[in-house]
């Protein structure tokens, strides 16, 4: 069990580093200290705390200090696959915009969606689905879900979309972060996740999740690689 609260160094990569000024670097690490000391000890080990911090930095809520699940391999998988420029495939547009594009662009990492695409919304019609599932799905043909890091906040079915094109379809993305948010089949679908062996993966066990936690997970992710 860890129990190391100490704080990151001032301007070091976990903080945001050159990203933020002075001033701005001094209230990041103000509230990583307040995190750390109230949350205590906790399971994770300290790159994963570094993901879990930032969850809880971005909500408010501690709770995800015990909510929050990894895949063994699910850091080095993160971190490996944006040093190879992988693509982030997204479920909806807020975590494409939310993702810093600072971090991205030196790393060479892009990111996608494509719930709103014409195509996709004309499939879901027609098929009685829902945009999540059409987008995963065509993601899937574009070649972009292998060697993807999958990130989905807002729609279970595109979590169970994902699932299904793991276990059915043999299609093997870099690594899943499930935290969709919601009560109609939200737990259920990371439930789901959380029995993949083939595929890592980090999941927020419950009702809890959101595309705000997703987008710290990336970056946190990033700040890691």
């Amino acid at each position: 069990m860890s129990t190391d609260p100490s704080s990151p160094a001032p301007g070091s990569a976990e903080t945001g580093g050159a990203l933020l000024t002075a001033a701005g670097a001094r209230i990041e690490e103000g509230s990583f200290a307040i995190i750390d000391a109230e949350a205590g000890s906790h399971v994770y080990d300290p790159a994963q705390w570094t993901l879990v911090r930032r969850l809880i930095h971005a909500s408010g809520d501690f709770d995800f200090n015990g909510l929050t699940r990894f895949h063994p391999d699910a850091i080095a998988a993160g971190c490996a696959a944006f040093k190879r420029a992988t693509p982030i495939v997204c479920d909806v547009e807020m975590i494409r915009a939310g993702v810093s594009k600072t971090r991205m662009s030196p790393l060479g990492v892009k990111a996608y969606q494509f719930i709103d695409d014409p195509e996709v919304i004309a499939r879901a019609r027609a098929e009685d689905t829902t945009r999540a599932t059409q987008a995963m799905r065509r993601a899937a043909r574009e070649g972009l879900l292998d060697g993807a890091v999958v990130g989905i906040g807002n729609a279970p079915t595109a979590l169970l979309e994902v699932i299904r094109l793991i276990e059915s379809e043999d299609v093997r993305p870099a690594l899943v972060i499930g935290m969709p948010v919601g009560f109609v089949a939200a737990a259920e679908s990371k439930d789901l996740l959380m029995r993949v062996e083939t595929v890592p993966w980090i999941a927020v066990q419950g009702r809890k999740g959101g595309s705000t936690l997703v987008v710290a997970a990336l970056n946190a992710l990033m700040i890691l690689s």
